[in-house]
């Protein structure tokens, strides 16, 4: 059989009956916009697709980018309206396929079969969410793109797939904490399960996390997918990435995770020997030239510094003191920046 006869499917806008439909929320994602829906258009399937996209009010081109893919299909809502887990399920109310899969506006489909890859577990393994493997940039500075590549390690093997649920007996706190971790960077679920069983919650962050543990402990199945590859990881500067761990230790302890206060000393500790280990990576890493080795050798420690002292400052805040939350926060500078 040939290859078009194998996957006959194609990307479709409202004229069609797509059986899938790719959802990405956007919120000034120019940069990486026109890649992603490239490679939306390209996607060897063996049923027909569209490409949802829900804009927040970008000011930058991504509106105009969006009108050079004349298949999109765009709604647009207010800013003030976006949140991250009813966003996705609005998105779903609006969706026509069966299966939906979650892209975030930088995360771009490594392959033409990404979309294959990511809703296949859907259909054939009993399956009711999935996630897709991420490898970070190479632009990503080592603290970050290291650690993604030790998440994503731990989930199972680069081939194949890797089906999560909890036992008849349940699960250890650090077995379910693996077992119901979840990225909607890039994801897949189907409609009729986010609208009728278990819907993302409506929080400021983590909504991803929490619906993967919904889910698990809900006794349901879900899946790692790695050959649904994306390339992504958050272009964030130094202040910025301590803002965004601050936003995620902070999420995780409201989900019950228990994380005690770090220790003083720990935060001085920690970071001294996370940059020590790195630096051993940097210097065998071959995806950096040698000025490049040298540079990140400086810098990368600093960014460790940054992430622990936000993990101390995560994990010291009183949870029912909300106004103190905001000087520490990404997503609360980013809306004060709005106003």
């Amino acid at each position: 059989m040939s290859l078009p006869e194998a996957f006959p499917g194609k990307v479709v806008g409202d004229e069609g009956a797509p059986q899938a439909t790719v959802i990405i929320p956007t919120f000034d994602g120019e940069k990486y916009l026109r890649q992603i829906l490239q490679s939306l258009s390209q996607q060897k399937t063996k049923w027909d697709y569209e490409v949802l996209i829900i804009d927040s009010g970008s000011t930058d081109s991504t509106l105009e980018i969006i009108n050079d893919f004349p298949f999109v299909r765009l709604f647009q809502i207010p800013n003030e309206e976006f949140g991250h887990g009813k966003t996705r399920n609005q998105a779903a109310r609006l969706a026509r396929g069966t299966y939906l899969a979650y892209l975030s506006h930088d995360a771009i489909p490594a392959t033409d079969y990404w979309l294959h890859e990511i809703t296949i577990p859907l259909r054939e393994s009993g399956v009711v969410a999935v996630m897709g493997k991420q490898v970070a940039r190479n632009s990503c500075f080592p603290l970050l793109k290291y650690e993604i590549r030790s998440v994503f390690k731990r989930f199972g093997p680069d081939f194949g797939l890797t089906i999560f649920s909890l036992n008849n007996d349940g699960a250890e706190e650090k077995d379910l904490e693996a077992k119901s971790f979840y990225s909607d960077v890039n994801s897949a679920t189907l409609r009729s399960f986010l609208l009728e069983v278990i819907p993302y919650q409506d929080l400021p962050y983590s909504e991803d996390m929490a619906f993967g543990k919904d889910v698990i402990e809900a006794g349901y199945s879900k899946a790692y997918a790695p050959a649904a590859l994306v390339e992504h990881s958050n272009d964030l500067n130094l202040k910025e990435y301590k803002l965004r761990i601050f936003d995620e230790i902070l999420s995780l302890r409201r989900l019950g995770k228990d994380l005690p206060p770090l220790k003083f000393t720990r935060q001085l500790l920690y970071p001294l020997w996370g940059a020590g280990v790195d630096s051993v990576r940097i210097l065998r890493d071959r995806d950096y030239s040698f000025g490049q080795k040298l540079k990140w050798l400086f810098v990368n420690p600093v960014y460790h510094f940054q992430k622990w002292r936000a993990f101390y400052t995560a994990t010291h805040l009183n949870l029912e003191t909300a106004s103190q939350e905001s000087k520490y926060s990404l997503e609360k500078s980013r809306l004060e920046a709005k106003k």
